[in-house]
């Protein structure tokens, strides 16, 4: 299991908007907490569907005043999270945890390249701003689908001066991906924070480079996947459960709610924590994780519950590493 989430109280401090549908929201610690060292998230508790759930999001900034930095992508087919956090007001009380770092920034290479694309720029950002501080060599390539959508540009451009390339889609421009990983120091780091094809593709480019894995390094901020959203059943024989999942809910969130012991770490599909095994599947798996490879996604042995889901009908899983409580041992026994 996960280390336990420690929560402290906050307030909601201030917010303004970054770009139509970018929010940043500051918030004030009760009493002070952690240091928050470049790639760190908080974990908020925000309203959704009525019930107190966390979200994880990537500090802005130093946070050397005090204030903990968040950016927010309203995003209208999400599950509850963005919505519930622009529903805040500035004043209101909110539960925070201490901000903790899985995507660590490295120092000492010959050089860095830095990747984001939509709002994968929050952490990138924070980044960015360490390395210039630290007299490093480094690059940030930075893309969005319009120039609206450009978040913390006017900053960065500010702060790191010809270091930092804009792609906006909209105007048919691409991050030539390959072409820059080729020109890379070959000890180099790449650190690469956007969305669920952008994240694969820079692995699979590193990958065929031959370079080596631990100078990669990655964060997502989830993927739409390739079908809508849509209700869908789980079955359980070994417990002897069928759970349903509603479409605003992911599947590890419906098999806590059922009761089942569940592991799991970034809620985002990186770690494979929570990973369980297909035995059946009625309808297509919509992998929406970066921890598999696209072949292993590709066999649907297994699939990450916090993020990939059935796009219809009914998926059997088993859950190899529980014991069934005495109430589902007798009641799997039929199944």
């Amino acid at each position: 299991m996960a280390k336990p989430i420690k929560w402290f109280s906050a307030c909601l401090h201030a917010t303004r908007e970054l770009t139509p549908n970018v929010r940043l929201f500051e918030i004030a610690p009760e009493r002070p907490l952690a240091k928050a060292t470049p790639g760190s998230h908080i974990d908020v508790l925000a309203p959704i569907d009525g019930r107190l759930r966390f979200r994880s999001y990537s500090l802005v900034g130093s946070c050397a005043d005090g204030l903990y930095r968040i950016a927010v992508k309203r995003l209208a087919s999400s599950r509850g999270g963005s919505l519930g956090m622009w529903r805040l007001k500035a004043g209101e009380q909110l539960t925070i945890s201490q901000p903790r770092n899985n995507f660590e920034l490295s120092y000492g290479r010959p050089e860095y390249l830095l990747i984001a694309g939509g709002i994968g720029i929050t952490p990138i950002y924070t980044m960015a701003l360490a390395l210039k501080q630290a007299d490093a060599n480094f690059r940030l390539l930075y893309a969005a689908r319009s120039r609206r959508d450009l978040a913390f540009a006017d900053e960065l451009a500010s702060h790191i001066g010809e270091r930092l390339q804009l792609f906006v889609s909209e105007e048919g421009q691409r991050i030539d991906l390959a072409g820059q990983i080729a020109q890379l120091d070959r000890q180099g780091e790449l650190y690469v924070c956007g969305p669920f094809g952008m994240l694969d593709a820079a692995k699979r480019l590193w990958r065929e480079g031959g370079r080596p894995a631990a100078l990669l390094r990655y964060e997502t901020f989830g993927n739409a996947g390739s079908f809508a959203d849509a209700p869908f059943t789980i079955r359980i024989p070994r417990l002897g459960l069928e759970i349903d999942v509603p479409a605003n809910r992911s599947m590890l969130e419906a098999l806590e709610d059922a009761g089942v012991d569940m592991i799991f770490g970034c809620r985002r599909g990186e770690c494979g924590l929570c990973v369980l095994p297909i035995l059946e599947t009625s309808a297509r798996v919509d992998h929406r994780d970066v921890f598999f490879s696209s072949e292993e996604r590709a066999t649907n042995g297994k699939l990450c519950t916090c993020v990939s889901r059935a796009a219809s009908g009914c998926l059997v899983v088993d859950t190899p590493d529980r014991m069934p409580s005495p109430a589902h041992s007798s009641a799997g026994a039929g199944i």
